[in-house]
Parts: C-alpha cells; structure tokens; sequence
C-alpha cells in the first residue's frame, strides 16, 4: 500500500556523470560530455547551477574512467586566477572564482562498472546516507523562469513522498524513454505505471521521465539487489517500480524546454537557445541566423 513520506529537507544531489557519450563521438573520445560547451559553459555547470539554485547543500557527481577533468572543472584553478589578476583581467578572474562552488559542496565517487543509471545511483548511497535526495541526469538542460528541480523541491515540501518530473513526447518515440501512466488525486497526479522503453504500441501513456528526480532512501535497498533490465543494466526506473509498492511517487509536469545535450542535434539546439539569451552575444548570433536564412544565402 503507498503511503505518503513526511517531508524531509532535500539536501543532497546525485548528478550520474559515468557515461561514454557514444553519441557524442568523436568529440567524447578525449572530452567528457558533461565538459562540453553551451556557450561559455560546459554542460554539467548548469546542471550543477540548478541543484545549488533549488537548495541543495551537497552535489554528488558519479564519475568512471577517463573523467577526471571533471574533478579538474570543479577545483580552484589558484593557477589561472594568479594570472588572470596579475594581468589586470580582475573582472574575468572574478566571474571564475563566482561560478567556484564553496568548498565542500561537492563530492565525487567512481562507478568502477559501467552498469546502468540505477547502479550509478547506488554507488552514491554511502554520501548521501538516509535522507531523500534529488538525481539530476547531466545531459539534459532543462529551462524555464523558475528551475525545474525548484519547482520539484517546492512540491515535494507540499506532499512529501517521491517526485519524478516528466514530459509528452511524440507516441512513436515512447520507446526511447522511460514512460509512466498517472491517476489524479486530490493533490496531485500519482505515478500508477512505470516501464523503461517499452516495445512499439506498448507504452501505457506519451509521458516520458526527462531526467529530474526526487527519491527516498529506500531506493538504495532496492536498488543493490535490482535484477538487471532493459540493455541488461540496473535500471533506476525498475527499482522505481517496487518503490512504488509502499510509497507514492509524484510527477511534476515540466512546462519549460528541455536540450538532450547527449546528442549533436539536441546538443546544437542547447547552444543556439542559450546564445541568444546571452546579452554579450545575443545581436551577433540573431545577425548570422538571419545571414544563414537569407534568400540570397540559401541560393549560394
């Protein structure tokens, strides 16, 4: 029988950054995706930006092999900031040590096999200890006015329990996702169905996990002994499914717009959305867009 969970302050994040990026390659032979640029800043920078923007005191990055630029990004660069400032690049120099989180608000574990999302998660359990915690996917730019784990963390304090955000997709791609099926209460739409890329013609609904999460620690329990299963992998949305059993899961319906910067075309749509919400470059991008779609250009 589910039952409601009295609501606990969300004070950890689980940010799972173990990932090959095969659909990246080449670029994420040497790089790591999460250290791709949107602009001025790599991918997981934002994605750290909204977990601190929504409350969260301490970020876990989940990390495997040939990740280590990422410990890299989030360390004090003392070496460039000498520099900088003796070159009287003061104003530079001060917007890196700003985008610096504080000491100690970040940690890093390793995922030493590369065995699905949930198994990610897991490793992280020892962090994060026995309070509900959020998990936000690093290749999934999410924007609105507000962001989305704020507005998740809003109604999590409202009604406790599991919150997971999702949003429509078209019917013929359900099978990429992670497709759920709601039922409506009087304080919300309940998760009543969950299946991880279900065959063509089989989702039960168009709604799709779109990579923002808000979990009780009994996840953990469920999650170490989680059989395998779709890819052959510990998949998070499995261990959900039995979760679901004894406690309610939430889903907050995302109005905004999401990049799946995982791939090159959602990857170049990130970059071209940010760059013209970017007051120093904003005019220069609209130019060479209507450059780009000139008569006289599409002739050429």
């Amino acid at each position: 029988m589910q039952t409601a969970m009295i609501p606990r302050t969300v004070r950890k994040a689980i940010i799972p950054a173990a990932g090959f990026g095969t659909r990246m390659l080449p670029a994420t032979k040497s790089v790591p995706k999460e250290l791709l640029p949107i602009v001025d800043r790599p991918i997981l920078d934002y994605i750290v930006a909204e977990a601190l923007a929504a409350g969260i005191e301490h970020v876990v990055i989940v990390t495997g092999r040939m990740k280590g630029a990422i410990e890299d990004y989030f360390d004090c660069a003392f070496e460039v900031d000498a520099t900088l400032r003796r070159a009287g690049k003061t104003p530079l120099a001060d917007r890196l040590a700003t985008a610096t989180p504080e000491v100690g608000a970040i940690s890093f574990v390793r995922q030493q096999q590369a065995r699905g999302l949930g198994h990610a998660v897991w490793t992280a359990r020892h962090i994060i200890g026995d309070e509900p915690f959020a998990v936000l996917l690093p290749d999934m730019l999410m924007v609105d006015k507000e962001p989305c784990l704020q507005s998740m963390t809003d109604l999590y304090r409202r009604h406790g329990g599991n919150v997971v955000a999702v949003e429509r997709c078209l019917p013929e791609e359900t099978h990429k996702f992670g497709i759920v099926s709601l039922k409506q209460t009087l304080t919300g739409n309940l998760v009543d169905g969950l299946v991880e890329k279900p065959a063509p013609g089989t989702a039960p609904s168009n709604l799709f996990i779109s990579g923002r999460y808000i979990l009780q620690p009994e996840i953990f329990s469920i999650l170490e002994n989680q059989t395998p299963g779709a890819g052959g992998e510990v998949q998070l949305t499995d261990a959900m499914i039995t979760l679901m059993k004894d406690q309610e899961i939430r889903a907050f319906e995302f109005g905004g717009r999401t990049f799946d910067c995982g791939n090159p075309a959602g990857f170049v749509a990130a970059n071209l959305h940010m760059a013209l919400t970017h007051p120093e470059i904003a005019a220069g991008i609209y130019g060479e867009m209507q450059a780009l779609t000139s008569p006289a250009r599409a002739i050429a």
